[in-house]
């Protein structure tokens, strides 16, 4: 078996933009609830204002379509990655599978 501590720099990198895809789709949630908010509002101040956060909201939208369509790739490269490891070490794979099942088993009668 090996030990690959790309991929786990790789996956620490995935958690982080799925960290930030979550943060920007709560940010567009909320400027969208604004703008609904001040549509009444019609100086001119708030029309400047809504429409400066109407195209940041946009900006941010194409940002995280972006990462999430990086998300999901960078998912589908782990599976494959992780299914080549399982068929190149089937034994190997059954061994650590059967050992963690046990282990979960020992810990669950334990309680």
């Amino acid at each position: 078996m090996e030990t690959n501590f790309e991929s786990m720099e790789k996956a620490h990198s995935i958690i982080a933009r799925e960290r930030v895809l979550r943060d920007l789709k709560t940010l567009a949630r909320d400027a969208e609830s604004l703008m609904k908010v001040t549509a009444g509002d019609l100086s001119e101040s708030a029309t400047e204002a809504r429409a400066r956060l109407g195209e940041a909201l946009e900006s941010a939208m194409a940002t995280c379509n972006e990462l999430q369509a990086q998300v999901m790739e960078s998912a589908k490269a782990a599976t494959g990655h992780a299914d080549r490891v399982i068929r190149s070490n089937p034994y190997e794979s059954i061994g650590i599978a059967f050992g963690i099942g046990l282990l979960i088993g020992v810990l669950v009668v334990r309680r």
